[in-house]
């Protein structure tokens, strides 16, 4: 069986290939596809150049393969559903027989903005009738700069709302898992240990035995405070949107989904503190 991985060459791209190759799969039979293939030195599987931009390169990467593993685009908006539709296609026109698609939590039915492109998407796979499954992510512990915050305190505006985070590496694991299962769900809603950004600076300051504090900021001040650091557009109003959802749950995973597809806990808030810490 052939597995190809779009996105390789990005953080969780590249974890869910060794992933992969620890859950026993040959190397011979994992394809990791990317823009920047250099960065796929030394895993030893076979590469391709794709870009998500670009449909021709998308079947050429996924011809011959059985399953694919859809990691979503890093854009937003238009663009990113535009790209998934290419992947989508490409998919199809491949033969694919199954894909494995990274999507957010509650994406049908969330009010989150970054949750509409996730959504689109899902339609998209529905009714391209490619069987599918969705992995609904929470939030990677990874999202916080946790050096950062030593220095500056943590700021949102997600109030006292509760955040199913964990590890890439624990998603990227569990999307290897979904694609080597015989009988896949259709939906895993996948969340680790959730915490409030409370709570999350008060395991710093014990952690690293400095005081962190969080502050809350209304949505728009949010998003002026994340554009006035630099953060590009539209990304300042989309991240103070989904602080604004979390408040009302948006990343709060119920269930041990990402513990049965795991075969283990999700890897707890300290101690992936720890790792980010060290």
């Amino acid at each position: 069986m052939t597995i190809v991985v779009t996105g390789a060459t990005g953080h969780l791209g590249r974890l869910v290939v060794e992933s992969l190759l620890a859950r026993g799969v040959p190397a011979t039979d994992i394809v990791a596809t990317g823009r920047s293939v250099e960065k796929l030195d030394g895993l030893g599987v076979t590469v391709r150049a794709a870009s998500y931009d670009e449909p021709e390169s998308l079947r050429a990467a996924f011809a011959g393969a059985d399953t694919l593993i859809f990691v979503s685009s890093s854009e937003a908006g238009e663009r990113r559903v535009a790209q998934h539709r290419n992947v989508v296609e490409a998919a199809k026109a491949a033969g694919i027989g199954r894909v494995i698609y990274t999507s957010i939590p509650k994406a049908d039915t969330s009010d989150m903005m970054l949750a509409a492109d996730h959504r689109a998407t899902e339609i998209l796979l529905l009714e391209s009738g490619l069987p599918s499954t969705f992995l609904r992510n929470s939030w990677y512990i990874e999202n916080y700069d946790v050096q950062s915050a030593l220095e500056h305190g943590l700021l949102g505006s997600s109030g006292d709302g509760k955040i199913s985070a964990a590890p890439r590496a624990d998603y990227a694991e569990a999307a290897a898992a979904a694609a080597l299962t015989d009988n896949p769900k259709q939906v895993y809603e996948l969340g680790g240990e959730p915490f409030t950004m409370a709570e999350l600076a008060a395991e710093i300051s014990r952690q690293s035995g400095r005081e962190v504090t969080y502050t809350d900021l209304p949505e728009a001040k949010f998003a002026e405070f994340l554009a006035g650091v630099g953060v590009p557009e539209p990304m300042p109003v989309i991240l103070a949107d989904s602080g604004r959802a979390t408040r009302a749950g948006a990343l709060h995973v119920e269930g041990n989904d990402l513990e049965t597809l795991l075969g283990r806990p999700a890897t707890p808030l300290a101690a992936a503190l720890k790792t980010a810490l060290a």
